[in-house]
């Protein structure tokens, strides 16, 4: 048995629920007719039944701390639920699709994300799929406290990182490179050797593929005209399109590559490997959408 002191006050629960999906207590006490003082107090006795501290302020603004976050995402789950109930014994359709929550670094091509989650999408079961893009640190710490399913990356997990996570080879391909029309005709006769003072656009050193690079290059006594570095590879292909330099991208990707940006094929080096991995903290795979992009990806995408 339960102590009935042990049990949740889901009213407080609903309030902080509030504040969190306002972002301030008044906004909050408007949308529930309430009086300021009166959500505060609820908010201060949950903090105290829970034994942590739920908001911080920030200037003017109430931001969630680590914690709260946590206590947010329960408190989401937690009422879509009570919506569903509501609606299933007012007789309304209540199919709840399963949700699938996957990060993404902003290093990570988004042609090859495309092509690594499209198999969750065309899943027979209904996926609620929500893409998280940011640092590739913080995107680890969010999966790590079960807020993502997955995290796809161009890099396994580093034995340094104290979290306890899994990575999963999807597949690996070549380095293919490409460049406006007058450019790659200029240029592909004598790849790679035609690198040498070529003018290029390439990922910041924070990739994988980047440091390889720089290593190929230097092993080959290769030196080009670094003009842009970019941590954004869609933007980073927006201006090869524009006949501002060569670019790299994954070999896999060279047909979407060459049509959405109209541009052509340099060359491919074999020696040059992109690799990328499905990270879980999980060492068997489990979730339905992780299993689909996981299998998908070294049947097709890579094979």
């Amino acid at each position: 048995m339960f102590d009935i002191m042990d049990w949740l006050n889901y009213h407080h629960l609903f309030y902080f629920w509030m504040v969190a999906r306002e972002g301030s207590i008044a906004r909050a006490a408007e949308q529930l007719h309430l009086a300021h003082p009166t959500i505060s107090k609820q908010l201060k006795q949950l903090e105290k039944s829970l034994d942590g501290k739920l908001f911080e302020r920030v200037g003017r603004n109430l931001v969630l701390t680590e914690f709260g976050q946590t206590v947010f995402r329960f408190a989401d789950e937690i009422f879509s639920v009570g919506r569903e109930l509501q609606n299933m014994v007012r007789g309304r359709p209540s199919h709840r699709p399963l949700q699938f929550s996957v990060g993404m670094p902003d290093v990570l091509p988004k042609l090859v994300a495309h092509r690594l989650l499209l198999p969750a999408f065309q899943l027979s079961d209904e996926i609620h799929v929500v893409c998280h893009e940011g640092r590739y640190d913080d995107l680890l710490a969010e999966l790590a406290v079960h807020r993502l399913d997955l995290l796809l990356s161009d890099s396994p997990v580093s034995p340094s990182v104290r979290v306890r996570a899994f990575h999963h080879l999807l597949g690996e391909c070549d380095l293919s490179f490409f460049a406006a029309p007058e450019l790659a005709a200029a240029h592909r006769p004598k790849f790679p050797a035609s690198l040498d003072q070529a003018p290029l656009l390439v990922p910041t050193e924070r990739t994988a593929v980047r440091r390889e690079l720089d290593q190929w290059l230097y092993q080959h006594q290769l030196r080009p005209r670094i003009l842009g570095e970019f941590e954004d590879t869609a933007l980073m292909k927006v201006f090869g399109q524009d006949g501002m330099g060569l670019f790299p991208a994954p070999s896999v990707i060279e047909e979407e590559v060459c049509r959405q940006y109209t541009v052509e094929v340099v060359g491919r080096i074999s020696a040059i490997r992109e690799r990328f991995y499905a990270i879980t903290v999980e060492r068997r795979l489990k979730h339905p959408a992780v299993v689909a992009v996981c299998e998908s990806a070294r049947k097709n995408l890579f094979r």
